[in-house]
């Protein structure tokens, strides 16, 4: 029997040579005339540490990391294949601290399977939520869902199934469901990581939820910078509706949905459910006026289900566990897991699924071991490119919806980037409008206007030009585009610019003596 040997395929760990891994232990084995299999699979996240690659051993799977090709005769003269010692040698995957104080509801198979394979998705309880869905039927489904407690991981956390409710409400001809994968937000890969390391999951959310609602066909919009994920997740794709997890008979129920991916223009304004709907039906991504809401008309039309990749995600566990035991993880309404995504000027980056509850400082400090540079953390930006900046003195506010809002926050994706004591927050709050105003769609004037004005009066501000005048200015720029905007990027752009100047004045205060010295 041939020693199983797993390396990861996700594109975090290519970018840092895992193929090259692969083939190097492949070559190493054929010389040593050992017999050995390869099993590509996801990532873990535990960034730091790719390409880690693993080894079934009779004591369970043993990870070594990082391993770059030229350690592949180092690891087999250490008996690597047996778990033997060796300075890349992680020991237990399972029990690395890291990923064993996480609750890995949604994320459990990521980095363990063959993200291609169904028959190990099967074998490590994939199907099992659809085929409860179905013996449930599509009512009872919903309400599954909506006991549950399960709200939106895109950003706004609007409750599933109000949503699904809605449209399964509604007498139509056709429905649709929706997937959003326009992950766009700086600091995100949560998205990315699932579709490229456990696609069926992603396929069996779909299911229930069109299932649950009438649809019969469902769209998942990748963003055009996931050409990796588009490519596995479309393989899936097809492998699901050959084995009939997808077609006109789903599961041998007589019912139908079927599946199709698209690609993306490279625009962060379609990760606005009605841009993307827009950019579906092959018009410009542009926002459109609500009501009437998705739910009713959406698609072509047509009632509509819009849900992000990680709330389709959290569905087959719900249904296979139960809503009861879903919504005993978290607290409050915030009920069950977020995939937390740490990046930036942080020692370990990676992906940590935890209940909702978990503080700013846990992540960080606990998980993330702080900057990577060794000084001390200044800010801390919860939620994209649209989130507030935290200081240091608010790291032990809590990650939830409720306690991010109280905080003058938002929890969004679930992005957390990282800056140490170097960082200029008045040049952030500049990027925060330059963001803007490159992304907008240009329907409205407060976003469209609003973005270009405001990056210009951080200028002034930076330049030492009537400070006093022109950061009420800006406060006054930001209440505009709070209240005028038609969608949450002009509506939230202000976030990272308030909560710069609330949080960080000195910066803007000691402006003018920083660009004289330039």
């Amino acid at each position: 029997m041939s020693a199983r040997v797993f390396v990861p395929a996700d594109s975090s760990a290519l970018s840092v040579g895992a193929d090259a891994v692969a083939a190097a232990i492949l070559a190493e084995a054929s010389r040593r005339s050992l017999d050995i299999e390869i099993v590509r699979t996801g990532s873990r996240g535990l960034f730091w540490l790719e390409p880690l690659i693993e080894v079934e051993t009779a004591a369970g799977r043993i990870g070594y990391g990082p391993v770059a090709p030229g350690e592949a005769g180092a690891l087999f003269d250490a008996d690597f294949l047996t778990g033997g010692a060796h300075p890349k040698a992680l020991g237990h995957v399972q029990d690395i601290p890291y990923l064993k104080r996480q609750q890995r509801l949604i994320f459990a198979r990521c980095g363990v399977t063959d993200p291609l394979s169904l028959e190990a998705y099967r074998s490590h309880g994939g199907l099992r939520g659809l085929e409860r869905a179905l013996s449930l039927g599509p009512k009872a489904t919903i309400e599954e869902i909506l006991a549950s407690g399960l709200r939106g991981r895109g950003g706004a956390g609007f409750p599933t199934g109000v949503k699904w409710r809605t449209t399964a409400g509604i007498d139509a001809d056709q429905k649709y469901v929706v997937c959003n994968a326009d992950e766009g937000d700086s600091g995100t890969f949560a998205d990315r990581m699932l579709m490229e390391g456990d696609p069926f999951l992603l396929i069996e959310g779909m299911a229930i939820a069109a299932l649950s609602v009438g649809a019969t066909r469902g769209y998942v919009y990748i963003r055009s910078e996931y050409p990796h994920a588009f490519a596995v997740f479309s393989r899936a794709i097809e492998r699901a509706r050959a084995a009939g997890l997808l077609g006109p008979s789903v599961l041998g129920s007589g019912r139908a949905f079927d599946l199709e991916a698209r690609l993306g223009a490279g625009a962060y304004i379609c990760g606005e459910e009605t841009s993307l709907l827009e950019s579906l039906e092959g018009k410009r991504g542009q926002i459109r006026v609500k009501p009437p809401l998705p739910a009713i008309s959406g698609l072509f039309g047509k009632p509509t289900v819009v849900n992000n990749v990680l709330s389709f995600a959290a569905t087959p566990w719900i249904l296979e566990h139960g809503a009861k035991a879903y919504a005993e993880y978290g607290v409050g309404r915030s009920l069950g897991s977020q995939p937390f995504q740490l990046a930036g000027n942080v020692r370990h980056g990676g992906l940590v699924e935890l209940a909702f509850g978990a503080s700013l400082r846990d992540l960080v400090e606990g998980f993330g071991g702080g900057a990577k540079t060794g000084r001390p953390i200044r800010a801390v930006q919860v939620g994209g490119p649209l989130g507030a900046y935290f200081p240091a003195s608010l790291l032990d506010t809590r990650l939830d919806y409720e306690s991010m809002a109280t905080a003058r926050g938002m929890l969004g994706h679930g992005g957390i980037v990282v800056f140490d004591d170097t960082v200029d927050m008045a040049r952030q709050a500049r990027f925060a409008f330059e963001f803007c105003a490159r992304e907008s769609c240009g329907k409205c004037t407060p976003c469209r206007i609003g973005s270009t004005r405001g990056a210009e009066t951080v200028d002034k501000i930076i330049a030492g030009r009537d400070r006093q005048e022109n950061v009420q200015l800006l406060r006054d720029l930001c209440e505009v585009m709070t209240d005028g905007s038609l969608c949450a990027l002009g509506g939230l752009a202000p976030l990272p610019v308030l909560s710069a100047l609330d949080h960080f004045s000195e910066d803007f205060a000691k402006a003018p003596a920083r660009a004289a010295a330039e």
